[in-house]
């Protein structure tokens, strides 16, 4: 039972740590990654109590050196999905009746783990597993998944203080209670914080979870459930399963007690996943919450009074780093023709100098792409660019799959504003531009709104107000994120709430209370302290009776 009102107050985001020559934390990374590769591991999945071992053993290689073994992980099938349900489920009223404070302290001491004894750990194993340098690692499986903990537990700590006010001989309060039955978390490959994040955050509002990583992100997945483990997490509360999508899917969304999905993934695949669910919903105890982060076209409009070297910096930054696998990657650019040869310039010679190839050297900006299916499907559009007369490669368009998986960070001109490059989602490093009469901002803006059914992260740059102020009115509904004079990408947890909406999903905001709203539900409670003891209002007494 909980005797006091605890304070949470407001974090601080995790220091980024710099990895400069001579530095301790580099020297420590690279001793993690030797040891990383120096021992195959074995990865069970984790259902209540148990490590599961099914014997079917799947490959973890890492993109940029296919032919290293890491180790394997053991995939599981229909029978492990309805395990993870049961376990889950079995946990539920003893995690949900848990005092707020002790749930809360689970998750602090994940985060101080990670800060200190397993920083290391989680950034080897998501540059490793996941191909990413030794900065994006830092900025995501060290620092935002730190604070994603961390503010979790604040933000959450800030909705239980809201209560309603109590009239005179009364007093209502509202329960802040998890939901019914289980959440499902599905979590991408791009970011070891989202695939930390998805489960936590519902875990923390007292519900128990399934959670699914995608297959390219279980080294990285199974090292944080090791350490939640280790922080104190009941088991059967978090449940992590390795299995196909259409297997869990069968399996959760049929059951009578699935009560909400936390997803980041493919437009394609939420979509059917929200049919899936309406299709089954009177089969369910309540109506499922359904929280989405999908797709993005992301965009950067440059107005004639930008700095060109400004521009420049935030595509080169925005479109290229991690290969441009990320939600929010600046993909299309829209640039003015007063400054367009020399944004074009500083592009080229931008690209030209990136560094491509294993992030075991640090000095290299550019890693792999995820797999081989990314990668044929990156390659098809840049050679199909190269064939289009609507369409001109300026600089790299080349890859090569001999050793890992890596392309070449390439950047096209194209002269029709509707070019395919310009409207599908690429998910790699490629970024097409087009370049406009720079007297016509306007009707530009009305372009960049209408390109692409997504609206996640947008930018616009110009050192015109008036420009700026256009855009933002222009844009409100083009973008979940939008950003002035920077980068469409980067978003910190507590500073800038991530989501979009239109195909992007259901802007649910990751990292703020909007999130953690939909794994709650509430109870009013009202008591009365003196009930009536009569049915009968004043209004119905007659007027011999007076007052």
């Amino acid at each position: 039972m909980s005797i006091g009102t605890f304070s949470y107050p407001i974090p601080i985001n995790e220091p980024v740590h710099s990895y400069a020559p001579g530095s301790a934390e580099r020297e420590a990374l690279k001793r993690t990654l030797t040891q990383l590769k120096s021992e195959q591991i074995d990865v069970p999945m984790y259902i209540g109590g148990d490590e599961v071992r099914t014997g079917k053993l799947v490959a973890l290689n890492p993109p940029h050196e296919k032919k290293f073994l890491l180790g394997h992980y053991h995939a599981g099938n229909e029978s492990h999905v309805r395990q993870a349900i049961d376990c889950a489920l079995e946990a539920k009223e003893a995690w949900a009746n848990m005092n707020w404070e002790d749930r809360a302290g689970i998750f602090l001491k994940a985060a101080e783990l990670i800060s200190t004894k397993y920083r290391y750990h989680m950034n080897g194993t998501t540059m490793l597993g996941q191909s990413k340098n030794v900065y994006q690692a830092e900025i995501d499986s060290a620092c935002e998944l730190i604070d994603f903990l961390r503010f979790n537990v604040h933000f959450l700590s800030e909705i239980y203080k809201q209560q309603p006010i109590s009239a005179a001989g009364m007093h209502n309060r509202t329960e802040w209670r998890p939901l019914e039955g289980f959440v499902l978390a599905i979590t991408p490959f791009n970011f070891t914080a989202i695939g930390g994040n998805l489960p936590t955050s519902a875990a923390l509002c007292g519900n128990v979870v399934v959670w699914k990583p995608a297959h390219t992100q279980v080294y990285s997945a199974q090292m944080f459930l090791r350490i939640l483990k280790e922080a104190g997490l009941p088991d059967g509360v978090i449940n992590l399963i390795y299995v196909d999508g259409p297997t869990l899917g069968k399996v959760c969304f049929s059951h009578r007690d699935f009560a909400g999905v936390h997803f980041t993934g493919s437009t394609g695949v939420f979509n059917q996943m929200w049919k899936t669910i309406g299709e089954n919903v009177s089969n369910y105890k309540s109506y499922p919450r359904i929280v989405g982060e999908t797709g993005g076209k992301d965009f950067v409009i440059a107005h004639s009074s930008a700095d060109p070297q400004v521009v420049a910096t935030a595509l080169l930054r925005g479109a290229f780093e991690y290969q441009g696998q990320k939600c929010s990657a600046a993909s299309r650019a829209y640039l003015p023709s007063n400054i367009a040869e020399e944004v074009k310039q500083l592009l080229i010679a931008g690209v030209s100098s990136f560094k491509m190839g294993s992030v075991e050297d640090f000095g290299n900006f550019i890693n792999a792409v995820i797999d081989e299916k990314s990668f044929d499907k990156i390659a098809k559009y840049i050679d199909n660019a190269k064939a289009s007369p609507d369409a001109t490669v300026l600089v790299g368009g080349t890859y090569d799959k001999s050793q890992g998986y890596f392309i070449h960070p390439t950047v096209i001109e194209a002269k029709d504003p509707k070019y395919v490059t310009m409207c599908e989602e690429i998910f790699g490093p490629v970024l097409t531009i087009h370049v406009y009469d720079a007297d016509k901002f306007g009707e530009t803006l009305h372009l960049v709104d209408e390109t692409s059914p997504y609206a996640l992260t947008g930018a616009v740059i110009a050192r015109d107000r008036f420009a700026v102020e256009l855009a933002t009115e222009r844009l409100r509904n083009a973008a979940g994120n939008f950003y002035i004079n920077d980068k469409p990408t980067g978003a910190v947890v507590g500073q800038q709430p991530f989501g979009g909406a239109r195909a992007s999903g259901t802007n649910d905001k990751a990292g703020s209370m909007i999130n953690l709203y939909r794994w709650l539900s509430a109870r009013t409670i009202k008591e009365t302290f003196v009930p009536a003891t009569d049915y009968r209002y004043p209004f119905l007494r007659g007027e011999s009776e007076g007052i």
